[in-house]
């Protein structure tokens, strides 16, 4: 996305009631992405320095960095995709062929889930239980919405998932996937 297109979608977003804080600074997102060990996809980098969202359901990064409980919340946010996994795992018999035979010990399975997940692909919040994969790290990354393991495709990039989100159309001059890029591991649910 160009920065006429992010201008334009903070418009929508407005129009459909999404209030907006000043962006965040070069500064803001390196402690951002230290602090909560995330790294921004270029898109949504160029965003949230537009614009950051700050209503209910959106994660609001710059809060995180001032406030312990803010912080909190994000770092709940963030492990979400995992205690959800974990989560079927044990109460919905939820097991992936790639991990191996299932243990018959919780301890064991939740072990073996933890260190799959950390070689999966980081999701990154950005609103209730939808995520953006920071890798590959570059324009373009679908959105994922994420309940435990129904994990589906919520947006081919960044702009159309605002769009489906909050129910407007892009127009031409947003060039949107007509299928989304292969993401490892998330892709295949």
């Amino acid at each position: 996305m160009n920065i006429s297109q992010i201008t334009l979608l903070i418009k929508y977003l407005k129009k459909c009631g999404v209030t907006f804080a000043e962006g965040l600074s070069d500064d803001e997102l390196i402690a951002i992405q230290f602090e909560f060990q995330v790294t921004f996809p270029p898109d949504l980098k160029q965003f949230l320095q537009a614009a950051l969202p700050v209503s209910d359901r959106f994660v609001n990064w710059r809060a995180g960095l001032h406030s312990f409980k803010e912080k909190q919340q994000i770092e709940q946010r963030i492990n979400w995709p995992l205690e959800g996994m974990l989560f079927d795992v044990e109460n919905n018999e939820f097991w992936m062929q790639e991990w191996g035979d299932r243990p018959e010990s919780a301890e064991e399975r939740s072990v073996i889930v933890s260190q799959n997940f950390c070689a999966y692909p980081k999701l990154i919040p950005i609103y209730s239980h939808r995520y953006i994969p920071a890798t590959p790290d570059e324009i373009g990354n679908p959105v994922f919405s994420v309940y435990q393991t129904d994990i589906i495709y919520y947006g081919y990039d960044l702009a159309s998932y605002f769009a489906h989100e909050f129910s407007f159309s892009l127009p031409g001059s947003f060039d949107s996937p007509e299928e989304p890029k292969c993401i490892e591991f998330w892709g295949d649910f």
